[in-house]
């Protein structure tokens, strides 16, 4: 770890907190222009890390007890990822399954933008896609698609009889979920919209969505809002 004199006293702090093991970090304190002319850009408010990479678990692990999983089908702005995955932390998902083709959510972006809740929300990638909604629907999982169709309900519908393992699915910007993916799963939902608004970026509807579905006690109010 390296870090800008400015933020050692926190660290000290955060480390006086923590229990006792024998985990040893190393980290170094350097000035603004060393740490910039590492990365060749200001983007680490003075503060860097290198960390491994972990190895992504199963489908089925993250699947296990869940009772709610979210799905990113092909976004690729890291925004969005980054958001989505806030959004998924602060509203109780329980898992995040991403497709082949959707951007990184390490990546330092996605990162950044998910306030580092892509380190606290398990995630995986699911490989096949959309094939992979036969294991979703497997593990006993009703797999909502948020797109448009003639034959979609109201996200209030679906929380009115809401299943008891849910998997909201939701598409790439601009043209959202595959037609593939729309017809493979078991519901397709929409949120009302007004204004003459047709529907939401992605991070924000995955919001809207993870907030009318969560499971009651799972994220509470007390932790307030923004």
């Amino acid at each position: 770890m390296l870090l800008s004199p400015r933020w050692v006293p926190d660290l000290e702090r955060l480390l006086a907190g923590l229990p006792a093991d024998d985990t040893v970090v190393p980290v170094y304190v350097a000035e603004e222009p060393v740490l910039e002319a590492i990365t060749g850009f200001h983007v680490h408010r003075g503060a860097l890390a290198a960390m491994h990479r972990p190895v992504l678990e199963p489908v089925a692990s993250l699947l296990a007890g869940a009772r709610r999983v979210a799905v990113l089908e092909d976004i690729v702005d890291h925004t969005n990822v980054g958001a989505a995955f806030r959004s998924a932390a602060a509203l109780g998902v329980d898992a995040v399954l991403v497709t082949p083709r959707c951007a990184d959510p390490l990546y330092r972006r996605s990162v950044r933008v998910s306030m580092g809740t892509v380190f606290q929300v398990p995630w995986t990638r699911i490989d096949p896609w959309p094939e992979g909604i036969a294991l979703l629907r497997e593990a006993g999982f009703v797999t909502a698609a948020l797109a448009l169709s003639d034959d979609s309900i109201t996200l209030d519908a679906l929380v009115a009889d809401p299943p008891d393992r849910l998997a909201l699915v939701l598409g790439a910007e601009g043209h959202g979920l595959k037609p593939t993916t729309v017809a493979e799963s078991d519901l397709v939902v929409r949120i009302p919209m007004a204004g003459g608004v047709d529907s939401l970026n992605v991070a924000a509807a995955a919001a809207v969505a993870f907030w009318a579905t969560r499971v009651t006690g799972q994220a509470g109010s007390s932790r307030g809002s923004v």
